[in-house]
């Protein structure tokens, strides 16, 4: 049984706050915790932590931070709250949508502060539905280098974090109070440790085929691009406690995969100038609405793949990214000096490439109108040498689950709060609505790191609370 009700169990071990999952929400929610007083144990499935979050670009949008100051960025948390809720159409929590953003700013600046994670901004172009550049991402510019400054917050501020513990039950009492998890070692034994508060940080259920076939079939046979470890755990837990659920229809797609190399390419090609076309050499989209959305599109196409064409300016644009340096490095890119040499290195049709890349040039220079939508003004046309790369659409991450509130406890399905249950990330309910084009570029991230924070604060609250130390939560 995922949820055991046992209001006399006994446990050897005691965490006041235990924390299941290491991603970029598990720890941050052990940061803040910790931070907040209360000794926490995380408890994470893999030998290392790892998660959705290596996968990612490691990108995570805030206001009003110092570091859009310094670049003399003006935004604010009311123009990042109105970008949100303009991609979701209105269909996220409209509480939970003010606590990420209004949250995002200061917990950026307080991991960099408290914790020395090193922050910049991302300059150089907007990501789709972004007002304001608030792109924020370590120096190296990838989810796997976030991890690994995370992981030395963690390491740095005595966190302690058990790997190969695969937790699989809950313990709860009458009232639906947590009071313990069990964890499953890689030799077979089961291990179990009490706790007064539980944050569940791992994830949502991307890798849950049989989930993903119910909850979202218009993906469910296309690439899986996050971590195998999210199976709807949080879900499954959180339900037979009588936790609520919500926009379970939601998630983060992308339309830019790399195939068969399985590498990330930055939509910032797309957003700069770049376009994608079919096996037939045609355009199919308007690329610049998201790359979230994107996938779909990409996988309706013959063979379920498209090309990003491109140029030698956007070439290097996105050498300034890892993943797309390493996507060069394993011959993901193709160049030409010429368009029909290109359409011969890609196996697409000359004339056809040919007469696409001239229409969205006569579409830059503002004498057509594309039949898609798309604004190509204030981007240079493409000019030789030119590049390509075969991408394919893919399955990031999921973006419904637990509906939580502002501080990020579980609610049931009168809207009250479980006692002493919070969750963030993937587990729980995002900001993204119900629709795959309600993803906002960044709102997994955004999630993570912002509800994690704030889980971690309330979860420590609460444990000072059984404690007998006085606290709100």
């Amino acid at each position: 049984m995922p949820v055991v009700i046992d209001p006399t169990r006994r446990f050897a071990l005691h965490a006041p706050v235990v924390v299941v999952g290491a991603g970029a929400c598990g720890l941050v929610a052990a940061l803040a915790a910790r931070d907040a007083g209360a000794e926490v144990l995380v408890l994470e499935r893999d030998a290392v932590p790892s998660g959705s979050t290596a996968l990612s670009s490691g990108f995570i949008p805030a206001c009003g931070t110092r570091w859009q100051r310094d670049k003399g960025v003006t935004d604010s948390v009311e123009q990042m709250i109105a970008d949100v809720r303009r991609k979701n159409h209105d269909e996220a929590d409209p509480r939970v949508v003010e606590a990420v953003c209004g949250t995002s700013g200061p917990t950026l600046e307080w991991l960099a502060d408290a914790h020395s994670v090193p922050f910049v901004l991302v300059e150089g172009f907007l990501y789709p539905g972004h007002s304001a550049l608030r792109m924020h991402a370590v120096p190296e510019k990838t989810g796997a280098a976030l991890m690994a400054a995370l992981q030395r917050a963690s390491a740095g501020a005595g966190v302690d974090i058990l790997g190969s513990a695969h937790v699989t039950t809950v313990y709860a009492d009458d009232s639906r109070r947590v009071r313990g998890v069990a964890f499953a070692r890689p030799d077979g034994a089961t291990e179990e440790v009490g706790c007064d508060a539980l944050v569940l940080a791992c994830s949502g259920f991307g890798g849950n085929a049989a989930m993903v076939r119910r909850y979202l079939p218009e993906i469910a046979g296309a690439l899986y691009f996050g971590h195998v470890g999210n199976q709807g755990d949080a879900v499954e837990w959180g339900t037979a406690l009588g936790a609520a659920v919500r926009d379970m229809t939601a998630y983060q797609g992308h339309g830019s995969v790399a195939t068969p190399h399985g590498v990330l390419i930055t939509w910032a090609l797309m957003m700069e100038g770049g376009f994608q076309v079919n096996a037939e050499g045609r355009r199919f989209s308007n690329e610049p609405l998201g790359y979230s959305e994107q996938c779909l599109p990409v996988i309706e196409q013959p063979g379920g793949v498209a090309w990003n064409v491109y140029d030698d300016r956007l070439h290097r644009l996105g050498m300034e990214f890892e993943d797309y340096r390493g996507a060069h490095a394993l011959g993901a890119v193709r160049r030409a000096d010429t368009i029909e040499g290109l359409a011969q290195a890609c196996g697409l049709p000359p004339r056809t490439l040919a007469a696409t890349l001239a229409e969205a040039g006569r579409c830059a220079a503002g004498r057509a109108r594309d039949p898609f939508g798309r604004d190509f003004t204030g981007k240079p046309p493409l000019a030789p040498p030119y590049y390509a790369v075969k991408v394919t659409g893919a399955l990031f991450h999921t973006q419904g689950g637990l509906v939580v509130d502002e501080r990020s406890r579980v609610l049931d399905a009168q809207g009250a709060p479980l006692p002493n249950l919070f969750a963030g990330g993937g587990a729980a309910c995002g900001v993204s609505g119900a629709h795959v084009w309600g993803y906002l570029s960044g709102n997994g991230l955004l999630a993570a790191i912002m509800l994690g924070a704030i889980a971690g604060r309330s979860a420590a609250a609460v444990s000072r609370t059984r404690s007998g130390s006085p606290a709100s939560c």
